[in-house]
Parts: structure tokens; C-alpha cells; sequence
């Protein structure tokens, strides 16, 4: 059995659009700067803030499996571009636990983080498109 999980996106003229993942609506735009109404975050912030979140739930995941204690855990994910993509992907953890289990801890994180290992592995992307007028 495969599994598999679609959002769906919604254009509201301009370059704003509506994002339906599961019972949520995400406001996706652009800045002023490049034509949006800055209602929104970016795609790009999208981008960083999915793998901030999976990085963040991973390393709870695996600390808690680990029965390790965190006071506090902060992840911060910075792109840098290059042209129309980002060139690389900085993830800077703060991690409130004992200080000699940051590395295996991190390193159990990135075995279960499912976004970083997705930009890892150089995905197939399939793109198909029909048109709404009959």
C-alpha cells in the first residue's frame, strides 16, 4: 500500500492563492516588492518553515523515544539563492537538553525528518495540467 497526502491551492487573483492542507487554510503571497499584496508568506517561507517544523517535531519525536527531557527547542532554517532556487539550506537548532546528547540526538532527528530527507533524495516531480474551460 502506498500512502500519500495532497494540499490543494486556490488562486485569488493577483499572485495570492489559498492553500487547503487537511482542515487548514494557509494565505500564500507575494511582497509588494514582487507584485503581491504581502497578505501572506511567501512559497519560499513555506518552503523553509515546512522543514523548520519537521526538523523541530523530529527532534521531539527522538528525544522523547530516547526518554530525554527538553526544556526548550528553537530551529531556525535559513535559504540562501541562487537565481530561482535556493542554493543550500542552513538549519540552526537551540536544543534544551543535556549537552552530550545533542549529537545523537540530531543525527536520530535527521533519520526521521521526512521533509529534509524528501530534498535529500532528488524527488521525481510530476507535473500534469488540464484546462477548467469546456
Amino acid at each position: 500500500m502506498t500512502a500519500q497526502r495532497s494540499v490543494r491551492s486556490m488562486w485569488h487573483g493577483g499572485l495570492r492563492c489559498e492553500v487547503a492542507a487537511g482542515e487548514f487554510i494557509l494565505n500564500v503571497d507575494e511582497p509588494a516588492s514582487a507584485g503581491g499584496t504581502d497578505s501572506g508568506p511567501e512559497p519560499t517561507e513555506l518552503l523553509l518553515a515546512s522543514i523548520a517544523s519537521c526538523f523541530t517535531l523530529a527532534v521531539a519525536y527522538s528525544a522523547r523515544k530516547r526518554s530525554l527531557e527538553l526544556r526548550d527547542l528553537s530551529v531556525t532554517v535559513t535559504g540562501f539563492y541562487d537565481g530561482l532556487r535556493f542554493r543550500s539550506i542552513s538549519i540552526d537548532s537551540v536544543i534544551g537538553c543535556d549537552p552530550t546528547e545533542i549529537d545523537g540526538l540530531v543525527s536520530a532527528a535527521e533519520r526521521v525528518c521526512y521533509v529534509t530527507n524528501t530534498l535529500r533524495s532528488g524527488v521525481d516531480i510530476v507535473i500534469a495540467a488540464s484546462s477548467s474551460v469546456s
